[in-house]
């Protein structure tokens, strides 16, 4: 903790040099607060301030609602004053006609410096996580109760109207038999890891009724005397998912379902088509993104330039879309709809604080499963789309969903829509069970953020963050990893004095901590100056510098025979697989080292 607090007061003293001001006050601000209410104050209070400082830059005024927990000077708070006061008129709360940029950028610098490190939370807090993961279910329910059949028709026909050439290709792969699943990296509910997950023999009917089990768990058919080794459990048998709290911030959790092995090798063969098709739709590819942030990025930079453009976010995005809503969006295409329901995990188990519960799920999926980030999207657009008619009072022609194309864009509970609508946009969410995070949706102001980017009037005051607590040796690999990827992070924003001070630290720790490039696998300095030479490899003569580089080592899994055969055809690349010993050696690390040798400094 003490570490952190030096991190923080040598970043105020740099950040006050910036804006010609001092932070002499608010380091003795934090150091008390910290004495009194530990390190919450860094990773939860300060936070709070900044999303405040943010809505208030949304709404031009700071209300006496926000920053409750610091004492004010007049119409704003005394902590970060020098910077507040360039930002805001002291006097009336009001924003400057031309505040700061520099400020702005700082004060979200000081307060979201340690918003996501991750840190364990308490046990009531994780036990709390869990109870509002049941409360959201029985949320869902409620909300599904409350639509009526014109809802349903309305988002069912809305959906037809976008996806339905896209369903179409799916539902003719899965009648053709042309889906190739994959077995996901993660933990699955069975406790199957890495080549493990190759010898499965567990299927469910639900899943026979749609994927043949001698399609997917053999290589060929002629292997058809092993058929009998498979279990196929009824509906009331599968084994439900396993809900999970994994680290996020010290305030909550982040909570995820693990899917059954089954399940997860048919979702993420359905995932590689549904991914496929929407790709190559000219409109959808445009508006909905999966693994390309970059367009959502400079739309909210568009929008807090102009101010034509609002970017929401939403709160427990995947736990709140309902499966009746994906039903009725899949109902036309009888193969998808089918098979999406098949491999839709139906139960789940959810640890308390007096033992595990076992509920049944409203919703359609929890983040874990390989259909929650799509079907989310495609739920939030047709829902967008819905608003968006309501606002203009009629309904949408083609052409005038063909004209959203760069005024609309959603990238898992990233949402871009056009301010215009935003209104009705957010109402109609809000009606088919979505939960808008106002304190993080903005369209009033000139502040935008969206897919880790913010921007105020066209200027990127984007910030650096840091994930773990800092190393105090060497052995602290993974704190030691990224604590260097924070150096370098903060000497790109200009930060040069507090990276300064972290090299010191760093250099303490690790005998060698050399200039490298970007693209380097070592662990060292990124700089402008470019990067040191230490040796020439003698075999293709080129520069190596010597220094600490990451190591990992996937468990030991052996895979031989036909099942060795079947890893080897539902591989999807003519590339050769990553590792030479893939059959020797599979799934995730157990753990992360750091290791000093020659390598590229490039």
């Amino acid at each position: 903790m003490k570490s952190l607090q030096l991190l923080w007061n040598v970043l105020a003293n740099e950040c006050a040099n910036i804006c010609c001001t001092s932070a002499a006050m608010d380091c003795k601000t934090v150091h008390r607060r910290i004495k009194h209410e530990g390190l919450s104050f860094l990773t939860i209070t300060l936070p709070q301030f900044g999303k405040d400082f943010q809505k208030s830059l949304d709404q031009g005024v700071v209300d006496r609602s926000l920053f409750s927990s610091f004492k004010r000077k007049g119409e704003l708070p005394r902590f970060l004053g020098g910077y507040l006061d360039l930002v805001f008129d002291r006097t009336s709360g009001r924003l400057l006609d031309e505040p700061s940029v520099d400020a702005i950028r700082v004060i979200r610098q000081l307060t979201l410096v340690f918003s996501k490190i991750e840190i364990p939370c308490s046990d009531a807090r994780t036990f709390n996580a869990m109870e509002e993961f049941i409360q959201c279910e029985q949320d869902v329910r409620q909300f599904d109760k409350g639509l009526t059949s014109i809802d349903f028709e309305r988002f069912s026909s809305m959906s037809a109207s976008v996806f339905s050439t896209v369903f179409s290709k799916v539902d003719r792969k899965i009648y053709d038999g042309e889906i190739i699943p994959r077995h996901g990296p993660g933990s699955t509910a069975d406790k199957l890891l890495g080549n493990q997950k190759f010898k499965q023999r567990t299927w469910t009917k639900r899943l026979e009724e749609v994927f043949h089990f001698g399609d997917h768990l053999f290589p060929s058919p002629s292997y058809y005397g092993k058929y009998e080794e498979v279990d196929i459990l009824e509906p009331g048998e599968e084994l439900p998912v396993m809900v999970t709290p994994v680290p996020k911030t010290q305030k909550t959790p982040r909570i995820i379902a693990i899917e059954p092995t089954a399940m997860q090798y048919m979702q993420q063969g359905l995932l590689r088509e549904i991914i496929g098709a929407l790709g190559e739709d000219d409109f959808l590819s445009k508006v909905l993104g999966f693994e390309d942030q970059t367009p959502n990025q400079r739309m909210a930079q568009e929008g807090s330039l102009s101010g034509n453009l609002a970017t929401l976010d939403l709160s427990e995005a995947s736990d709140r879309v309902s499966n009746q809503l994906v039903r009725g969006m899949t109902r036309r295409h009888r193969h998808l709809h089918a098979g999406v329901d098949a491999c839709r995990s139906r139960r789940a188990v959810v640890p308390r604080k007096n033992g595990s519960t076992i509920i049944r799920l409203s919703k359609f999926a929890s983040m874990g499963s390989a259909l929650c980030f799509p079907f989310e999207a495609m739920v939030f657009l047709t829902i967008v789309l819905i608003g968006i008619e309501e606002s203009l009072n009629r309904p949408l022609a083609h052409k005038d969903i063909l004209s959203l194309r760069d005024k609309v864009r959603i990238y898992g509970d990233d949402i871009i829509v056009p301010v215009d609508h935003v209104q009705s946009v957010v109402a109609a969410l809000e009606h088919f069970g979505a939960r808008v995070n106002r304190g993080k949706s903005f369209w009033n102001g000139k502040f935008r953020e969206s897919c880790g980017k913010e921007y105020y009037d066209g200027h990127d005051v984007s910030i650096v963050k840091v994930r773990r607590v800092l190393p105090t040796q060497r052995k602290d690999a993974t704190e030691v990893i990224s604590a260097v990827s924070t150096r370098n992070q903060l000497y790109w924003a200009g930060y040069w004095e507090t990276v300064k001070w972290l090299d010191d630290k760093l250099s303490r720790i690790l005998f060698r901590y050399p200039l490298v490039s970007s693209s380097s696998p070592v662990l060292g300095r990124e700089s402008v100056l470019g990067y040191q030479t230490d040796k020439m490899d003698p075999h293709t003569h080129s520069p190596l510098v010597r220094g600490y580089v990451v190591s990992t080592r996937s468990p030991f899994n052996r895979l031989d025979d036909h099942d060795a055969l079947l890893k080897f055809l539902i591989k999807r690349s003519d590339k050769p697989f990553f590792s030479k010993d893939h059959l020797e050696r599979s799934g995730r690390p157990v753990a992360v080292n750091i290791k000093l040798r020659n390598a590229s400094p490039f």
